[in-house]
């Protein structure tokens, strides 16, 4: 028995890093999944995006757990491919019940040096595409009547200024607010929504030369062990960065039944960083 045996999940962002990661653990716990990311070049971004090859790999993970999957390549920004990917998933397994507002990109820049283009990526995928996201697919698990549960992922810098990063942040900050309001409009429906807050995860988004240098403004050149230096002085507990899996432990507690009660809550995974 698995704590979400016959129910089915949305999932943005899909196609590795987290995304995967809560595709896969769902799906061990029983969940069919809907899972969207897409190969679009988004121009702001310092480092590769997923691949269509990426977004297989998931779907080839998921169905070796013995679970269901569709899996569409949908841009967040675009809402007409978020609805059609929804529904032929809505299509394919007769519910939803769990939505997990992953999908999100990473490019630091100072304040008033970057560029109006760097700002509206930010803003259009991290904030607003968040929005599309969750009105493309919410309105499905009020349908079924059932309930259900809404996972935003949100960050740290919501809760924590940092230089370089006042899009990112603004964003993330956003978020907060987004799950709150629509916290109290869906609890009459038993739909719950939360955020959560990770510390460092070592994913593609993280583990890149923009990251090394927001981490290490005082070089030049940082490397790798030069960011993991900075990372580790960060959090309280003696790990430079979380894996993926962490976080997909703490989004089963809160999709599942033994968060039946959690809802407008802001889900801090921190390695102590807030101490």
């Amino acid at each position: 028995m698995g704590k979400l045996d016959g129910k089915v999940a949305f999932i943005t962002g899909a196609a590795r890093g987290q995304g995967r990661s809560h595709a896969v653990r769902l799906a061990r716990e029983g969940a069919d999944i809907i899972a969207i990311d897409t190969a679009a070049k988004v121009d702001s971004v310092p480092y590769p995006l997923a691949t269509a090859e990426d977004l297989a790999e998931t779907a080839r993970l998921v169905e070796a757990t013995g679970r269901r999957i569709v899996a569409r390549d949908a841009d967040v920004r675009d809402s007409a491919a978020l609805a059609a990917a929804v529904e032929a998933g809505v299509a394919e397994f007769g519910r939803l019940d769990v939505v997990l507002a992953n999908a999100g990109i990473s490019s630091p820049a100072p304040t008033l040096e970057m560029s109006d283009e760097t700002w509206q990526d930010m803003i259009d995928i991290n904030l607003t595409g968040v929005w599309k996201s969750l009105k493309a697919s919410v309105p499905h698990i009020v349908a079924g009547g059932r309930g259900g549960a809404v996972v935003i992922t949100s960050s740290l810098a919501a809760m924590y200024a940092h230089e370089n990063t006042a899009h990112y942040s603004a964003a993330k900050a956003g978020l907060v607010m987004l799950m709150k309001v629509m916290a109290k409009e869906l609890a009459p429906h038993s739909i719950r929504v939360n955020t959560v807050h990770p510390t460092t995860v070592a994913t593609d988004m993280v583990l890149n030369d923009s990251t090394y240098r927001l981490f290490r403004p005082d070089l030049e050149a940082p490397t790798r062990a030069d960011f993991e230096e900075a990372a580790r002085a960060v959090n309280r507990l003696p790990v430079v960065a979380l894996e993926s899996e962490d976080i997909s432990n703490a989004i089963l507690y809160l999709v599942s039944d033994d968060g039946r009660f959690v809802t407008g809550a802001t889900h801090v995974i921190d390695a102590g960083v807030a101490l």
